[in-house]
């Protein structure tokens, strides 16, 4: 049996329905908080946002070298923060033990530095098949061999990052706290499925993507109306809130598939 979209998407739904107010509680404090906390009380993110009409200008390239290299620590932070979180939220939909908001959060934290080694271990795996593919042609000055360097490198980018998509939660719900055993099982348990998780994840995001777009637009053109101090904090908390419920709706969508796919691993059955 392969994995089933249709039955994905209502376990998402049904495990956002039920444990929605848990999950806006550890969404508050681990991303809501945080991320308007840095949009507020960092004045040069606010000034990046009103340099977008010129993305590739020298001067937004210095813009945002300027504020990572001033800011670091500061981004480290909130990364950590919100990996904790996010390992927390998708702990609390291990309903096998029910486990209570600190139990949660307890999980998040001791599990994060396999969480960390492992994305460290994914994204050295990214840079490698970047330079293989696009690094190397380069430097022996093969333009073409580059160019189609690129487009190998987005696809493979995309069966990597699809591939190993089931890392945290085998890690936050299953428990392995080894990061190649997590790594290594997502690649295990994705097998056969991974054109489907790919056009599942990009359904998604595109329907929210667009959905975001037009009620941010909406919500913008409403605050400005009220001046440029009161659209700064209308639109920050208003993204806060819109970027907390994404990540919700992720940590959902990310524990149905692992749910299902564990399914289909032991009976082959999509279905409970």
């Amino acid at each position: 049996m392969k994995f089933d979209l249709d039955t994905a998407w209502k376990d998402t739904s049904r495990l956002l329905r039920d444990n929605f107010a848990l999950l806006v509680v550890l969404a508050g404090v681990f991303f809501f908080v945080p991320y308007a906390a840095l949009m507020l009380f960092v004045p040069e993110i606010a000034e990046l946002g009103q340099m977008q009409a010129d993305p590739g200008s020298d001067a937004m390239f210095d813009a945002v070298m300027a504020v990572y290299t001033n800011y670091w620590w500061v981004f480290l932070i909130v990364a950590i923060v919100q990996g904790i979180g996010l390992l927390a939220m998708l702990a609390l939909l291990r309903h096998r033990d029910k486990p209570t908001v600190a139990d949660a959060i307890t999980t998040g934290a001791v599990s994060f530095p396999s969480y960390f080694i492992a994305q460290l271990l994914q994204s050295l795996l990214l840079v490698f098949v970047s330079t293989l593919l696009i690094g190397i042609p380069l430097a022996i000055g093969f333009s073409v061999g580059a160019f189609l360097g690129v487009i190998a490198a987005f696809v493979a980018f995309i069966y990597i990052l699809t591939k190993l998509s089931m890392t945290s939660p085998i890690i936050a719900i299953d428990g392995v706290r080894n990061p190649i055993n997590a790594l290594g099982g997502s690649w295990k348990l994705t097998k056969g499925n991974s054109l489907r998780l790919f056009a599942f994840y990009a359904l998604i995001f595109v329907a929210f993507i667009i959905a975001s777009t037009v009620f941010s637009l909406i919500v913008n053109f409403i605050f400005a109306l009220a001046g440029p101090e009161i659209m700064l904090f209308g639109t920050t908390i208003v993204s806060s809130a819109v970027n907390a419920f994404f990540i919700m709706l992720i940590v959902c969508l990310l524990a149905a598939i692992h749910m299902q796919l564990v399914r289909l691993q032991k009976t082959g059955a999509p279905k409970a």
